[in-house]
């Protein structure tokens, strides 16, 4: 009966090793497979990381080339029309007519809009610079902006107003 048990107990023990085997063939058989999922979302986790990055806010560039080109016009344009009584967002001529946030507030110059009419026209001792600028006492009498340069201009003096007149820079070509 021992022998008998021992036997049974080893063809029970031979048929779960068998059983454990054929299992393990199994699971081995679907491994292979799940590396190759694993080797393909591998593969795939660096572009879809590098995409997510770009497209991501927290790497957005603040500045467009767009928006770059124009504010290096606005730099030239200003250096060339407006440092002579403007350097460094000053006023030499009339120290409260500054191009600082505070005095543009104060003086009703502080959006684009009035900046580009300013510019445009003049105000008190500050001449026009456009095309079609009247009276002509009020224009300059040098050369005149077309109305897209006016407007560069415009938009590169409220930022610089907005940010507190920091160093101009420009890329020179």
């Amino acid at each position: 009966m021992k022998l008998g048990c021992l036997i049974y107990g080893y063809n029970n023990l031979l048929s779960s090793k068998n059983n454990n085997v054929k299992r393990e063939e199994k699971q081995l058989k679907l491994i292979p497979s799940n590396t190759k999922q694993v080797k393909f979302f591998k593969s795939l986790a660096p572009p879809l990381a590098a995409a997510f990055l770009i497209l991501s806010p927290i790497c957005a560039t603040p500045v467009s080339i767009g928006q770059t080109i124009d504010i290096q016009r606005g730099v030239t344009l200003f250096r060339q029309t407006c440092i002579g009584c403007h350097d460094a967002g000053g006023n030499i001529i009339q120290p409260g007519s500054t191009l600082y946030t505070k005095d543009l507030q104060r003086n009703g110059v502080d959006t684009e809009e009035e900046i580009y009419r300013v510019t445009y026209y003049g105000k008190g001792r500050m001449p026009g610079f456009g095309k079609e600028c009247m009276p002509r006492g009020q224009c300059t009498f040098g050369a005149r902006l077309e109305d897209e340069e006016i407007k560069i201009l415009a938009e590169f003096v409220k930022l610089q107003a907005d940010k507190g007149w920091p160093s101009i820079e420009i890329e020179d070509k």
